[in-house]
């Protein structure tokens, strides 16, 4: 599951930058699919663009697994969710090259312009699958200018393969992006 291309801490900042969340608004994306108590998993999270809202989202009650390959994207997430004072709430989680390593399930995971990134996406996409919680949903979005509408469907087909079962097409600007859930698990209410 190693990246093929990761972004370095150091280039973080185009990630958390106001212009992008002119577009990408973490709430208004999240809103209908973390609630409060939720435990949620920020998968490729990077410097903490979505995990940062979403802490404040699941309350104090919750919990939000950020994960990341690089522990310098981890590092600015603890500096980010100390300064917000939500860093209670976060558990940071340094994956391995061929596995997130998560040993806890989770109500919702994201998965935010990365799963491109991902060498292994069949093992990706399963233990994604293994971390949800019954009813849980996976929110799998990517970028329009980096993978095309034939590359997404493949990645979404290798998530089929997986036993993820597409729910929803959600309308993300700049992407292409699917809610699925676990093909045999009693679904959930958004």
């Amino acid at each position: 599951m190693c990246p093929q291309n990761i972004c370095p801490p150091w280039l973080s900042f185009t990630l958390t930058n106001v212009f992008r969340r002119m577009f990408h608004n973490p709430r208004k994306i999240l809103d209908r699919f973390v609630k409060s108590g939720d435990t949620a998993l920020d998968i490729g999270c990077g410097p903490g663009f979505f995990t940062i809202p979403m802490a404040e989202m699941v309350g104090e009650k919750g919990l939000v697994i950020a994960a990341d390959i690089n522990q310098g994207m981890l590092d600015r997430v603890k500096r980010r969710a100390e300064a917000a004072g939500v860093s209670a709430r976060i558990r940071l989680q340094l994956c391995e090259s061929n596995r997130l390593g998560i040993g806890q399930q989770a109500d919702f995971a994201l998965a935010f312009w990365m799963a491109h990134e991902v060498r292994d996406l069949d093992r990706f996409f399963a233990e994604i699958r293994t971390l949800l919680k019954p009813g849980g949903a996976f929110l799998l979005v990517e970028p329009k200018i980096h993978v095309t509408a034939r590359g997404y469907g493949e990645i979404v087909a290798l998530a089929e393969s997986s036993g993820l079962k597409p729910y929803e097409d959600v309308p993300i600007p700049l992407s292409r992006a699917e809610i699925f859930r676990d093909a045999e698990k009693k679904e959930r209410i958004i």
